[in-house]
């Protein structure tokens, strides 16, 4: 039991790599094979110019160069599977952490404020799967196999060994400071990106509203200005990368050109033969081409590295924990006790010290002026926000003793800012369920007086509705996603201001709704302004600064709550 707990809480994104190591092994040796075929050029070269051209032999030419054809192939072989294999371990590492990411995405808004939620997981799980499917890693793997190179250049000579290792000591020099001086301003390319993204997608949630009270202009001034510090910071980098990127290609080019006029001198002198000035040419070119790709792949290295350390942190700050133990579902009743609710990324408490019970079949009203924390209070009722101090209880266990997927049905919600999501009317009440059944899917909609509607729909339940349900109105919203609340008739059904953008119908299938669910043995809590969303409770709690001013039956807290208002005018 002790090591499968351990399996269970290893880090997600080390795991995940540790799952592609042997494969990255694959690749290494697949790598050294590639880079002892390399020496095929430089090899080729010196028979030509050493034995060939000495000898006049065609034989011998057509022969090496029949060698030098196949083992061409068999290197273009090996260099299309090293690309095919890493392209798979950047496909298999979003499979790994796909799933989890999602999820973690999905919880940010809920457990951090929301400047601290602008990140983006899935851009920097898509960073890590292009730099593993990238060429990143092919020179990571050819860097080791330098020594080869300069070891042969020494067999030719000495100083064409010594030459090319001060090259490889000038390079590695210049890797190493582009990874300093680029570390930080990869850091901050990807905090503007991560809030760039952020004001676009707010921007087009709003668009309505900049459209209609002429914010356009303004917004637009607002995006210039955050826009602007992106992209002055993405050109100082890329400026800075180019510039070791450039640097590291002249001096690779200009150091080639070294070993080949030392190589000539050698050769003059009698020390070297003219096919070895120029193998020692290739091979200083090949031993020092890793390098100079690692310095061009730098920027995506650091970027990756930096991606992967977030994601590490992020999917153990909100991964899953080991499953709970399926409890029954709640049927009888659910309590308050001390509760104090405090905002995702804040201190101060917005709800504090609520207490309240109800039984099955009951049916509870939150009112109060705006501001007083109805909504927060209503997170905390489904579980959206835990609790800072006190409890939540169904059936007398706190809501995080359920598993969220298996206490979901018995839940239903309606937040006072309907979001729909692009799909059928039919998919969307039924919360996506694979499992639903078209009489549950009609029940729920008939609760919610929304039937009728949705058959006048040019597909009827089969209407797409597009994004955030873009072609149904306000009240049309309203009506859908309190059908989707009430889906499977759950257990805890928790509606934030449901009546808000009703008609005169529209309240009246509410309040049938709602007794219906109620004789059915649901619990209702309707948070609400209207009083006309209290008809059919019989418990009302009364709010004001967040704190609980008084629980009791409906007709006798109204009665109070208008004497008191009375009595302070």
């Amino acid at each position: 039991m002790k090591s499968r707990n351990t399996e269970q809480r290893r880090p997600l994104v080390a795991a995940a790599l540790n799952q592609v190591r042997l494969t990255f092994l694959t690749v290494a040796v697949v790598s050294a094979v590639t880079n002892v075929l390399m020496l095929t050029g430089p090899l080729f070269m010196m028979q030509v110019y050493d034995r060939v051209l000495a000898s006049r032999s065609v034989p011998t030419l057509v022969a090496l160069s029949l060698l030098a054809v196949g083992l061409y192939l068999f290197l273009g072989i090996l260099e299309l599977l090293r690309s095919r294999i890493l392209t798979r371990v950047g496909q298999r590492i979003e499979e790994d952490l796909g799933d989890a990411t999602f999820r973690a995405v999905m919880v940010l808004p809920l457990r951090m404020s929301r400047k601290e939620a602008v990140s983006q997981p899935i851009r920097d799980l898509e960073q890590m799967r292009q730099f593993m499917g990238g060429p990143g890693p092919v020179a990571i793997c050819d860097m080791p196999w330098l020594p080869l190179y300069v070891g042969i250049l020494f067999l030719f000579h000495p100083l064409l060994g010594w030459l090319a290792i001060a090259g490889a000591v000038i390079l590695i020099a210049l890797t190493i400071t582009s990874e300093i001086l680029l570390r930080d301003p990869m850091r901050r390319i990807a905090q503007f990106s991560a809030a760039r993204a952020e004001f676009l997608e707010a921007g087009r949630r709003n668009a309505e509203a900049l459209q209609a009270m002429g914010m356009r202009g303004a917004y637009t001034g607002r995006w210039r200005e955050a826009n602007a510090e992106y992209l002055t910071e993405q050109q100082r980098t890329g400026d800075a990368t180019s510039s070791f990127s450039t640097t590291s290609k002249i001096f690779r080019l200009a150091l080639q050109s070294a070993v080949l006029a030392l190589g000539a001198w050698l050769a003059i002198n009698g020390m070297a033969s003219p096919g070895a000035m120029i193998a020692a040419s290739i091979l200083t070119a090949r031993a020092l081409a890793p390098i100079e790709q690692a310095i061009g792949q730098w920027r995506g290295f650091v970027s990756a590295r930096q991606a992967r350390d977030r994601l590490y942190k992020l999917l153990e700050q909100f991964r899953e924990d080991v499953p709970r133990m399926a409890l029954p579902k709640p049927e009888t009743s659910f309590a308050v006790a001390g509760l104090a609710v405090v905002a995702p990324g804040a201190n101060t408490p917005i709800i504090r010290d609520i207490s309240f019970s109800v039984s099955a079949g009951q049916g509870v009203g939150i009112i109060g002026p705006s501001g007083s924390g109805k909504s927060s209070l209503a997170r905390a009722l489904v579980a959206i926000w835990p609790p800072a101090r006190g409890s939540v209880r169904l059936d007398g266990a706190e809501l995080n003793q359920w598993d969220p997927e298996a206490l979901g049905p018995s839940i239903g919600y309606l937040p006072q800012g309907v979001e729909l999501f692009d799909g059928t009317i039919a998919e969307n009440i039924c919360r996506f369920s694979t499992e639903a059944t078209p009489d549950k899917i009609i029940e729920a909609a008939k609760l919610a007086g929304v039937h009728d509607l949705i058959l006048t729909m040019p597909d009827g339940y089969d209407t797409r509705i597009g994004a955030s349900g873009a072609i149904l109105s306000a009240g049309q919203r309203q009506r859908v996603g309190l059908a989707r609340a009430l889906f499977g008739k759950p257990f805890l059904i928790v509606l934030d201001e449901p009546n808000a953008s009703l008609d005169a119908e529209g309240e009246t299938a509410l309040t049938n709704a709602m007794l219906a669910l109620r004789e059915a043995g649901s619990i209702v809590i309707v948070i609400a302004h209207r009083p006309s969303a209290l008809a059919a409770v019989d418990q009302v709690l009364v709010v004001a600064q967040g704190a609980m001013v008084t629980f009791g039956p409906r007709d006798e807290v109204l009665r109070k709550t208008t004497m008191r208002a009375v009595g302070e005018k």
